[in-house]
Parts: C-alpha cells; sequence; structure tokens
C-alpha cells in the first residue's frame, strides 16, 4: 500500500501502480464472480469486471426490465445470465448489489448458497451494519467484504470508458478464508476504482447516508431551492435565478474544484467574487453544521435506516417515490433547467 498525506494526516491507500489489472486478474483466475442485482451497481460494476478479463455471470429475475437490460448489454441467457438462485450456485464470490429493501428480501434465498471458502461482497455497509433491523449475518466460513465506488454505477462505467477511475472504498467485515482482503482489492480494482481507501462497513454507511442527505444530493438540492427562490422573489427571471444557483455551479466552477481544489478556483475567479466568498463561507458554515450533525446523530442511532427499510418496503413505495419525484420534477427551478440544458451548445441541432 501507498503512504498518502491527506491534508496532514498520512493514510495507506491501494493504487493500480502497486496493486495493477494483471494482478487482479491473477487472483480472481479461479473464481466466478456472479452479480446479483442489475440495477444501479450492478451493471457498471458488471461491465467493467468482464471487460477487465474478469469471469462474471449475472443473476436476474427472469422476464424483468433488468433481465432484458442484461441482454441488451450482451449478457448471454444460459452462458453469463441466469435465475438469481442458479448464479449464486455457481458463483465463488456473490457481489450483492440490490437495493438495501432488496437484501433484506432475499436474504434467505442467498444466505442458502454461501457455502465454506466463498465470499459475499457489499458495495455498501448497510445490511450488515443494520444486522438487527436486515436480518443479515452471514455464515462465518466465508468471506466478507465490501467495495464501494464513490459515485453511481453510470458514473463508474462513464468513467472507465474515457480511461478513468472512480475511487472507491474497501472493507474486510470478515476474513473467513485469509483471502478476502486480496479478493476485495483485486475486485476494487476489477470494477474500475482509481485507488482504493480503507474502512470498514459503520464506517461506510455512516458516511454514505450522510453524504447522501448533505452536501451530495439532499443539501445541495435545499441550498439550490432557497437560493433560486429568493432571487425569483426579489424579481429576476428564471432562466437567470436558474443560471446563477446551478448552471453556473456545475458546469463551470465544480469541474474546477475538481481539477485544481477549491482555492484554486477562489484564485481564478473575480476578485469580487473571491472576497465574497470568503466573507460568506463561514456563515453558511456555521448555519449548517448543527444540521449536519443532527443528521450523522440520525445516522448512528439507526433511526435512518429504520426509516428507509420500512418506506422502501411497502408496497406502494414506488407509486408514492414517484408522486415525490414528480413534484420536484414539475417544480418551476427543475422546468426552468432542462429549458436552460436545451440550449447548451452541444445540445443545439448541428446547421
Amino acid at each position: 500500500m501507498a503512504t498518502i498525506n491527506f491534508g496532514g494526516v498520512n493514510e495507506e491507500v491501494v493504487t493500480r501502480e502497486e496493486f495493477p489489472l494483471d494482478k487482479a486478474r491473477e487472483v480472481l483466475k479461479d473464481e466466478t464472480v456472479a452479480i446479483i442485482g442489475y440495477g444501479v451497481q450492478g451493471p457498471g460494476q458488471a461491465l467493467n469486471l468482464r471487460d477487465n478479463g474478469i469471469n462474471v455471470i449475472i443473476g436476474q429475475r427472469k422476464d424483468s426490465k433488468t433481465w432484458d437490460k442484461a441482454i441488451a448489454d450482451g449478457w448471454v441467457p444460459g452462458e453469463t445470465l441466469f435465475e438469481i438462485e442458479e448464479a449464486a450456485e455457481k458463483g465463488t464470490i456473490i457481489q450483492y448489489l440490490l437495493s438495501d429493501a432488496g437484501q433484506i428480501a432475499l436474504w434467505p434465498t442467498i444466505k442458502k448458497y454461501l457455502t465454506p471458502g466463498k465470499a459475499l461482497y457489499f458495495s455498501h455497509g448497510f445490511g450488515i451494519t443494520y444486522k438487527d433491523q436486515t436480518g443479515i449475518v452471514p455464515p462465518a466460513d466465508v468471506d466478507v467484504i465490501l467495495v464501494a465506488p464513490k459515485g453511481s454505477g453510470t458514473s463508474l462505467r462513464r468513467l472507465f470508458l474515457a480511461g478513468k477511475g472512480l475511487n472507491s472504498s474497501f472493507a474486510i467485515h470478515q476474513d473467513a478464508t485469509g483471502k478476502g482482503r486480496t479478493r476485495a482489492i483485486a475486485l476494487g480494482i476489477g470494477v474500475g476504482s482509481g485507488y482504493l481507501f480503507e474502512t470498514d462497513f459503520r464506517k461506510e454507511v455512516f458516511s454514505d447516508l450522510t453524504g447522501e442527505r448533505g452536501t451530495l444530493m439532499g443539501a445541495i438540492a435545499g441550498i439550490f431551492e432557497a437560493q433560486y427562490n429568493t432571487l425569483r422573489n426579489n424579481g429576476h427571471s428564471p432562466s437567470e435565478a436558474f443560471n446563477e444557483t446551478v448552471e453556473e455551479l456545475t458546469q463551470s466552477l465544480m469541474p474546477l474544484v475538481a481539477e485544481n481544489g477549491m482555492d484554486w478556483m477562489y484564485a481564478n475567479c473575480s476578485t469580487t467574487a473571491q472576497r465574497g466568498a470568503l466573507d460568506w463561507k463561514g456563515k453558511f458554515r456555521d448555519a449548517t453544521q448543527p444540521v449536519f450533525d443532527e443528521l450523522y446523530k440520525s445516522v448512528a442511532s439507526g433511526k435512518e435506516a429504520e426509516r428507509t427499510i420500512k418506506l422502501n418496503s411497502e408496497p406502494d413505495y414506488r407509486v408514492k417515490l414517484e408522486a415525490e419525484l414528480k413534484t420536484v420534477r414539475d417544480s418551476e427551478i427543475w422546468q426552468a433547467g432542462q429549458a436552460v440544458r436545451s440550449l447548451r451548445p452541444e445540445n443545439q441541432p448541428e446547421k
């Protein structure tokens, strides 16, 4: 492992240089990786592993939309695409990539196929960390490992095809065979990780749930709405409000932060923008810090898991979800956004 200084704290990470793809292929050469679930993370990880020369099969319910999607992606029924039970039986490594609610529902079935020496792989620490609520307790004679790409399966695949990588965390909850760690790192390289940093299942799910509800999705959407509303309430047009709230951030400034950091982005903006950002940054931090502290406590206490399991397991969850998403989709800010995106040069018809 390589030692990297992260803001004054030395951490050990695994890079492609020290653990190249050829080494990952060697570690996994006798394994059959069974991907259970072909929804959010499944396609990206499965396709990347396949393209990297790893033996992969898919387990999915037959005649479902995701079964059809798998066929469209080149998986062949009876050869690389099977019903869930058959794939789980064939797999020496079972990548359990269903939704958290789906994992709970299917666990009694999957557990039957976890014979000694196999590995159970997660990309989220939810099922294991909240085992009292999920009932997911693996047998003692299998490896239980995790690789969690820090982004969506779609992003993982896009970056892979572009010759790039998405950073991932990895963890070993149970090393029954003595090769659990090596299996996890090899799979992390195989799915297309840029580099791997170590964590544990508990920290992974605590940080993940906090991030999703916070700056990655929940907080940023709330901040977008608040600023957009302030501009609109003070007479600014929808196009102006959206451009100043969302478009400039996502299309111009965040790519600069991603490339070189926040300080570099500040240094390459106008002096007026620099001064205002530095003056107001602390106010926003202090205003939101109590909310983030409350959020983390809710995650750590299991309240967020309890709510997630309860609501996501309701039979009409999808119907209710669509109604909530429709409210977002139909709001003025995101209707304005649709119009703004349509006007981007890359979306204009060629003349």
